[in-house]
Order: C-alpha cells, then structure tokens, then sequence
C-alpha cells in the first residue's frame, strides 16, 4: 500500500536535522520513499491524507519498558527500589501468569503507547515466577496484532533473592532464608533454551516489526556464565543487550561489599560491556565508569520518571554525554511511573538535570533531548531505519495537530515538543506503513473488549497475588533496614538531594 502525506510541516530527525515548514511524504509498502515538498509521485497512491496544520514526525521510541507492570499502576507507593520490588515481583510468590493475561495486558500498554505517538518499544519483560514459553508467547502475539515495533526481552533473574542484595541475609528470620531458598530459579540451560525458543520463533517476523532482544535483567542477579552467553548471543544475532546497572546507591554498595569494585567494573572485567550492551539506568556512575561506558561503545537508557518515584537519584546526564555515551528515553513501567508516555519522560529529562549543574548553559536543551530520544532510541535497539523521515527509513510516522492548546501561540517548535506537549495532540499514528491509530481510536483492536477483560483478569490477579503481598508486608522491615544501611555508606559521591 502506498500512503502520501500531504502539506505537513515536518521534521525529519535526519542527519542533517531538514525541516519543511510545508512538505510531503510518499509510502511505498513500509518504507518512506521521498520527502520533502510538493511531491509528485508517478502513480496515484493509495491513500492520501491531507495534513495541512499538522506536524509530522517520527513516531516515539520508548528505549526500556516492563510490560508485565501493566496491571499495576497506582498500586505502590513511592518506594526505594529494593523495597518497590517487593511488591512488584514478590520473592516468594507461587504460580505462574496464563499466556491470555501476558496477551491482555501487553496489548493494553500497547493501546495506550499507540495513542500518544509511540511506534516502537523494547520490552524487558518479567515473568514471574518463571518464564515459560505460553508466557513469552502471550507477549510476543500481543505486539504482533498491535501493530506496534518492539524488540522483546526476557528479564529473569537467577540467584537466590537475598544474594542479590548486600547485608539482607543477616537481617532475615531463618524461615524466611528458607523459603527464599526454596524459591523456584531457572538454570542457565533452561534460560537459554527459551531465548532459542524466542530468536527461533520470533525475531525478525512480521515483515521485521517483531523483533528479540536479550536481557540478564542485572548482573548481580544472575550466574557469570549466563551473563557472557547472552552477551555472545548479542554479537551474534546482532541484538540489544539489557542491563539493570547501578540504579541505586544500594547497588553501589553491593558492588564493593560483594565483588569489591562498582559492577561496570563487573561487567567489564566479564566481557559483556560492549557496543550490544543497553545500561538501563546508570545513576550511580562515577567517572571511571563512564570512562569505560564510553569507550565501550554501550547506550544508557535513561528514565527521568521512574527514577524520581521511587527515590533512586539523577543520572548524571552531562557527564555521560560529554563522554560521548549515547543516551536512550524510557518510561520504565506503569506501576514506577504510573503511566506509559515518552512525552512526560522527555519533558522530565528536560528539567530534572537542572539540579545538577549551576552553569545553566550546561542544562539539557529540547532539541538534545529530542536527539536522545530519537537517534538514542534507535542505537539502543540496534534500528537503524527508525527515529527519522529519509528515504529508505521505516515508515513510523506520527501527527500532531499544531492547532491545540500545547503549540498555541507556536513559538518554539522543538521547545513546545519537549515541554508542552502532554501526548494530547497526537492525531495519527503510521507504524510500519500500516495506519494503527487515527479519529481518536487504535485500528488493530477493539478498545473498549480489552479494558473489560483487562478489568476481568485483574480480579483473579489480586487474588492470585494476594499471598504473595501479605508475605511482601512481613519482609519489608528487613528490606528498609538494608536500604537504610546501605544510604548511611560514604560512596564517594552523590546522586540525591540531601542537606
């Protein structure tokens, strides 16, 4: 099917970072063929869609997602990480989810990605307690029938839980290090017998939109072997890698009370920090490791939000670029932030890192973080063809009406993308040639079905979950007893507002 935009100021995020203050854009199957103004195409397309008033622009990509939070956003309070995790993913929950509830609420979070301009997604899903492969299967058919890009990872840890944490196992009953103990794990072998199940029966279908994507959710959570397995799984499927790496000043501590060094250091000297690697979060760096990031070649995935809901710190933006260390945007999961929108996460990244620099000329400016979240986006996911408007990309198109609220009076393009614009103005969105979402509903499914089931499922996952909860309330004081110790080390530096 060919698709011409037609009279759309548009912004193109190429290299040379062209815009057309009026100009069009010509689909050819999922490609976009031509761009610029007052196109006159050969033949008469298929479709055209008149866009005089709209802004057009590569669709969003959301660089670090967890799908399974879906169901539980407004369910937490803002927590410390190690404390949050708790009831997110309880150590001692039994069962497993049904591949119908992977299915529902992926494709929720899908529905509300597509409605706010977000072509593309990587999904560093959590199965919990194990993964399966109905489990992963739910997940990838969701993203099929959505419409939506998405490299999709799985994100399972190994260990025992209290080894994942410094100073726990002394503060835990003895019939709770039992049961912990007692926990199921899944070895190496098993894992890795589902990523070939994965790359095998996923990567590279439908036509390329559906994609894999690798994941040790963070290396102090799992064995050595399966960290450099995956990391040569990486090189050789060409995929990203996703990393957990120093999100918390807990984190930071673990790494010198457990491994004696900071676990980039970890990662370094086990051969998985490399140009594959994603490093989801990076808070808690110093600059020897963003000297090794940046010659590593690796992507941050930064995620404003979610950092600041459950106290984690503020990553060090300027340094990480000045390196030169390219820098993704996520929103991390609906339950961390209690919403899926890039738009609030860009806005985020925009003012948080205002705090940690007096010299304002060092702030992060719309435009940066604009590259960040487009040009960033697509290195972290190994895209090339994503996160701009040139002949030859992937046709992932969004339209924003300029004749709202967020762009009235229109002063400042780049700025009012960044700062103003809540995701409201979002019109149509074209993932992969095929218009997904446009006169106010999503095309690839019945909205108002998935919400009822959605609301239907998560009767019987309250109940299911229950248990686990209750279990949750009784370990926490050892869990806030370890965060609060680990807070009360000198690390050397500072990532927190403090007195």
């Amino acid at each position: 099917m060919s698709i011409l935009i037609r009279n759309a100021r548009i912004l193109t995020f190429d290299d040379a970072a062209t815009e057309w203050p009026e100009g069009d854009i010509l689909i050819e199957g999922n490609a976009i063929v031509a761009v610029g103004p007052a196109l006159c195409p050969d033949r008469r397309p298929d479709r055209v869609i008149e866009a005089r008033g709209m802004l057009a622009m590569p669709g969003l990509i959301n660089a670090h997602f967890h799908s399974p939070g879906n169901f539980l956003r407004g369910m937490v309070d803002g927590l410390p990480l190690e404390v949050f995790m708790l009831y997110e993913v309880p150590p001692l929950i039994e069962g497993a989810p049904v591949k119908r509830l992977n299915y529902v609420r992926t494709m929720l979070g899908a529905m509300e990605m597509l409605r706010h301009g977000v072509t593309t997604v990587m999904d560093d899903a959590f199965h919990v307690p194990v993964a399966d492969r109905d489990g992963i299967d739910g997940i990838m058919e969701a993203y099929r029938d959505s419409g939506m890009r998405a490299r999709i990872a799985i994100d399972q840890p190994q260990l025992v839980e209290y080894e994942k944490y410094p100073f726990l196992k002394e503060l835990l009953p003895p019939e709770a290090i039992a049961a912990m103990e007692a926990a199921p794990r899944q070895s190496t072998e098993e894992l890795l017998a589902l990523y070939d199940h994965l790359i095998g029966r996923w990567d590279n279908t439908s036509g390329g939109r559906i994609a894999a994507a690798l994941s040790c959710s963070a290396p102090q959570r799992c064995e050595i072997p399966y960290l450099q397995a995956l990391s040569a799984l990486a090189r050789k499927h060409d995929l990203p890698f996703n990393c957990h790496i120093l999100e918390t000043k807990l984190q930071r501590v673990l790494g010198e009370e457990k491994f004696g060094r900071s676990l980039v250091r970890l990662a370094q000297d086990h051969g998985i920090l490399d140009e594959f690697l994603v490093i989801i979060h990076a808070i808690w760096v110093d600059d020897a490791d963003i000297a090794l990031i940046a010659r590593s070649g690796a992507t941050v995935a930064h995620n404003p939000l979610c950092n600041l809901r459950l106290g984690s710190g503020v990553m060090p933006f300027r340094a990480l670029r000045d390196a030169g260390v390219p820098i993704a945007i996520g929103t991390d999961e609906a339950v961390a932030d209690d919403a899926i929108n890039p738009w609030a996460a860009m806005k985020m990244a925009g003012l948080v890192h205002t705090l940690s620099d007096v010299d304002y000329r060092r702030w992060p400016g719309a435009k940066e973080i604009l590259r960040c979240a487009m040009q960033g986006g697509a290195r972290a996911l190994r895209w090339p063809g994503i996160g701009h408007l040139s002949p030859g990309a992937k046709a992932d198109v969004i339209l924003l009406d300029l004749d709202t609220l967020p762009f009235t009076p229109l002063n400042d393009l780049h700025r009012q993308l960044v700062f103003c614009e809540p995701a409201s103005s979002v019109r149509t969105t074209i993932v992969d040639g095929v218009v997904v979402f446009e006169d106010g509903r999503v095309t690839t499914m019945d909205e108002a079905a998935l919400r009822q089931e959605a609301r239907d499922l998560t009767a019987g996952y309250r109940e299911a979950f229950a248990p686990a909860i209750d279990a949750a309330r009784r370990l926490e004081p050892a869990y806030r007893e370890m965060v609060l110790r680990a807070h009360a080390r000198d690390v050397g530096l500072q990532r927190r507002l403090t007195r």
